[in-house]
Formats: C-alpha cells, structure tokens, sequence
C-alpha cells in the first residue's frame, strides 16, 4: 500500500506467542500509517530452537519481544538482539517484577504454564462444546443450561461472539430472530442464562448482508437486504427484548471482543444478582 511503512516484528515464546501477538498488535494499532512483518516463533524451550530465532532476527533485523522464562535462554536472545542492533523487550519480566515485589516471592519457571490442562482449559472445552452444539438456534430444549442467550437478527454476529465466549469459558447459545418464525418456547422459561439482544442499525445489516450475498454469488433481488424489511426486523427484535426486560447491545461500530467485553460486564452483573436471589 502506497506511503504505509513496514518494519520486521519478531515474536519469541516458550508457549504458543498468544500473549505476544495480542500485546504486539495491540501496541502496533496505536500507530497509523505503519505495518509490522510478524515472524512468530512459538514453543521455543532450548538453544536448538532459540538459535534457529536468532538466525532469522540477524537476517532480517527489527523490533523483538518475547517471553521466555528460561533465565538462560533469555539472555542468550538479550546478546543476539544487542549483536544485531535490534530494540527488545521480555514482555512477561516488569509484570513478573510487580507481582514479585508485592507478593514477596520470585515465581517458578513453567513455561506455557497458562495452558495447563487444569479446571479452567476443561470449562473452556465444554464451553466450546455446548456454543457449538448450540448454534443458530440448535436443541434449544436445555437452553436453561446456558450461561449466556444471544438473540439477534440475520448477521448480528451471533456465532462469532459465541464462539469468542465460549472460549473465555462461557457456555453460549444463540437464536436467530425470524419474521414470521416464533421464538423456542423454552427461551421464555429461562431463569439461570444472561439473554442478551444483538441489534444493529438497519444500514449496516444491509450493508454485510449485500456483502454475504455478494460472497456466495447470489441473486440480489430479494427481501433479505429491502432496508425498510430490516428496519422492521430490528424493531421487532426490540420489541422483544423490552417486553421481557432483557438488555440490549448495539453492535453497528463495535468489535467482535468489544461485544464480548460488554457481554461479560452483564454477566457478571447477572452472576451476582443470580446467586442473591437463590
């Protein structure tokens, strides 16, 4: 792209570079104009591993952060960086620092140990299980069993937001909204899930659906995108959600994570109130 300015990012992890990647892009949105070039390196845990890194870094030289909680193997990466000239940053070493300090203990080295099989890995599992099973309006006859319902019209991103909660551990099932089409009779008996209304602006479901139909080479002549046929759609969908007191979230301008981040701040909320009442 003509005046962008590209520059070598090198991500260097004893886990699978999750954490860096998140960190990374996250630091890199605040600068406009500038794209990195990611060469991710996961699972590295000896020398063998660390000097194929270092061989590619020498290569082509940039910016690197890495966790590696290996003392050794992070410094033999420090004096490469600083043989090749390149800026790094051990993005895990001020936040281990913090909690040293505060907890007045030096933590134990176990690389990749967020991944552990443990109780929350298995939740996440099932979560993503149950979300799966659950899609799209799918058996809806143990929607009791949720965390959380998401309601919404045709491409509210209900299966994505899903999918993303499922994998913070939160059991999620979605039901499209249908003209026409009545709702499972066992979203109206619910007590335990969050039911949350998706809902947009009547422009920008138009707008992804010409694209969806444009993606799957089909007739555009059709009720799917009339915009006053939408309107009414999310003013059903509305309607609904007040007449049973269930919030809503506008997701017209948010993200996937921005959705799922509101989301959780009701489940919370939902959580506490729930076990108050009994």
């Amino acid at each position: 792209m003509a005046g962008r300015n590209y520059f070598h990012l090198h991500l260097v992890s004893d886990a699978t570079g999750e954490t860096l990647i998140a960190v990374s892009r996250a630091a890199a949105a605040q600068y406009q104009g500038v794209s990195s070039i990611e060469h991710v390196y996961p699972l590295v845990r000896n020398v063998q591993q660390l000097d194929k890194a270092i061989a590619e870094i020498k290569a082509s030289p940039g910016v690197v952060l890495f966790t590696l909680v290996d003392p050794e193997l992070s410094e033999r990466l420090r004096t490469a960086c600083i043989e090749a000239g390149c800026p790094h940053l051990s993005v895990l070493e001020p936040i281990l620092g913090l909690f040293q300090s505060y907890l007045g203990a030096a933590a134990t080295a176990r690389p990749g140990a967020q991944h552990m099989l443990n109780a929350d890995y298995f939740k996440r599992i099932d979560a993503l299980n149950y979300t799966m099973m659950h899609d799209d309006g799918q058996m809806t006859e143990d929607l009791n069993d949720a965390d959380v319902v998401l309601l919404g019209v045709s491409r509210t991103s209900k299966t994505p937001t899903s999918i993303y909660l499922a994998n913070r551990g939160v059991k999620t099932a979605n039901i499209p909204l249908v003209p026409g089409v009545p709702t499972p009779p066992t979203l109206e008996q619910v007590s335990k899930p969050l039911v949350v209304g998706l809902v947009a602006s009547p422009d920008r479901i138009v707008q992804i659906r010409q694209n969806r139909l444009l993606a799957l080479n089909a007739d555009p002549d059709t009720p799917y995108i009339d915009r006053d046929l939408v309107a009414d759609e999310i003013a059903m969908s509305r309607r609904l959600c007040e007449r049973h007191k269930w919030p809503m979230i506008d997701v017209s301008r948010r993200s996937i994570e921005e959705t799922a981040a509101a989301i959780m701040d009701l489940y919370r909320e939902h959580k506490l109130k729930f076990i108050a009442e009994g």
